[in-house]
């Protein structure tokens, strides 16, 4: 599980400038931004925050995600 603290200081790093670049967190295993829809794995309680990999997901809605992650 990833501690509430550091879901507080994440964000999108492509909406990070232009907007807030809010992450959700979805069924404690991805971070959607509320902005552009990209989705960030989390892999063994790790968030995976490169723009490749929230990109790969981007049209992908929420609840067709696979639970846990694979990358």
């Amino acid at each position: 599980m990833v501690k509430k603290e550091l879901l507080d200081i994440l964000r999108c790093p492509v909406c990070v400038k232009e907007n807030k670049g809010a992450l959700t967190l979805f069924k404690e295993s991805w971070l959607v931004c509320d902005n552009c829809q990209r989705k960030y794995p989390i892999v063994d309680d790790i968030p995976v925050m490169l723009i490749e990999e929230g990109s790969k997901w981007v049209d992908t809605a929420p609840e067709n995600l696979q639970i846990p992650p694979e990358i």
